[in-house]
């Protein structure tokens, strides 16, 4: 880890104007559990990094005209001890709760986890964002790519989205609030997540000199259906190899309108549209989930070590869907 300037400030308008014009030498530190790694892995060499813990106008979870707000320092475990909000969004809180770690969820925030950088691993061994080798060529296609993109991945992306709760808030319609010197703006979080097209391009639509402020769960959400199934290798600290978050608005018992999202599969949360489709007018039932998840498979373009997720999608769409009846 290379040495680096640290500032502490105490507001809002004090972390904004520490924030530099341009990408490179400026990191915000948050939780920490991404950044700090990159840091000791050299994939990042910021000179200075500015640290946010102490901007209070960042923290807490609050109720407003029947939706939510979430300050962007509220940690994984500040979401799960907030009872009417894991029984609101069960999807959210079970996303949540698939970070095994007790020390990340108490150290990893909201803010942090949908900006955090990719774990694909040519990236983290220093290749860049787009994996390139000396020529230019992309290293994934003919390379180790287990754990990459199946869909939106024709090029020169091939990462899979990282963020664990990003699939379910794009799910429940959320947006987010990002700050800067021009002022404030909303972005929805479908919307906020970008597919890089050159390797000096970022993953997501925030500035350089804006802040994450909060996120914003619209009161509608409330009187959806929701919930999230996620796939892991393993039950101890891991990323998915594939979730699915859904929310459903019901006319009587059947389906009136559907989200369908899938995580860690695309280079951004991946709204299965022909899944939400075949779920229109639909009946709560197995049959009706089955096709649904037979559908979120459509369009797949899996690459030579990763075919496997093409059926983990449609798994992980049927079962929270299922999970998702079951909520009052």
């Amino acid at each position: 880890m290379q040495s680096f300037a640290y500032a502490n400030p105490s507001s809002l308008s004090g972390a904004i104007e520490l924030l530099p014009a341009g990408w490179g030498d400026t990191e915000i530190l948050a939780g920490g559990t991404d950044l700090l790694s990159r840091m000791k892995d050299d994939v990042s060499s910021p000179s200075r990094l500015v640290n946010i813990k102490g901007v209070e106008e960042l923290r807490g979870i609050k109720e407003e005209d029947g939706g939510f707000l979430i300050g962007s320092l509220v940690t994984f475990e500040d979401l799960l001890s907030h009872e009417s909000f894991g029984k609101a969004f069960p999807a959210l809180a079970e996303a949540a709760r698939g970070v095994s770690s007790p020390q990340i969820r108490a150290m990893g925030t909201v803010g942090g986890d949908l900006l955090q950088r990719p774990r694909c691993w040519y990236y983290r061994a220093g290749y860049g964002l787009l994996a390139l080798d000396s020529s230019g060529k992309s290293l994934v296609p003919d390379g180790e790519n287990k754990y990459h993109a199946i869909f939106g991945n024709e090029g020169p992306a091939y990462f899979v989205s990282p963020s664990s709760l990003a699939p379910a808030l794009v799910a429940l319609g959320a947006k987010i609030t990002l700050h800067g010197p021009s002022g404030r703006r909303e972005v929805a979080v479908e919307e906020f997540f970008l597919t890089p097209k050159s390797k000096d391009e970022r993953e997501h639509a925030i500035r350089p000199n804006e802040l994450l402020t909060e996120i914003v769960i619209p009161s509608s959400a409330r009187e959806m259906r929701n919930a999230t199934y996620e796939v892991r290798e393993k039950m101890a600290l891991d990323w998915p190899l594939a979730t699915a978050s859904v929310a459903l608005k019901l006319d009587g018992d059947r389906v009136s309108s559907a989200r369908v999202v899938l995580g860690h599969v695309a280079p951004v949360p991946w709204r299965a549209r022909a899944a939400e489709k075949a779920l229109e007018g639909k009946s709560l039932s197995e049959e009706s989930f089955s096709a649904a998840g037979q559908a979120a498979a459509e369009g797949a373009n899996p690459l030579r070590h990763n075919g496997y997720k093409v059926q983990l999608a449609r798994v992980c769409v049927k079962r929270a869907l299922l999970r998702a009846k079951e909520t009052a």
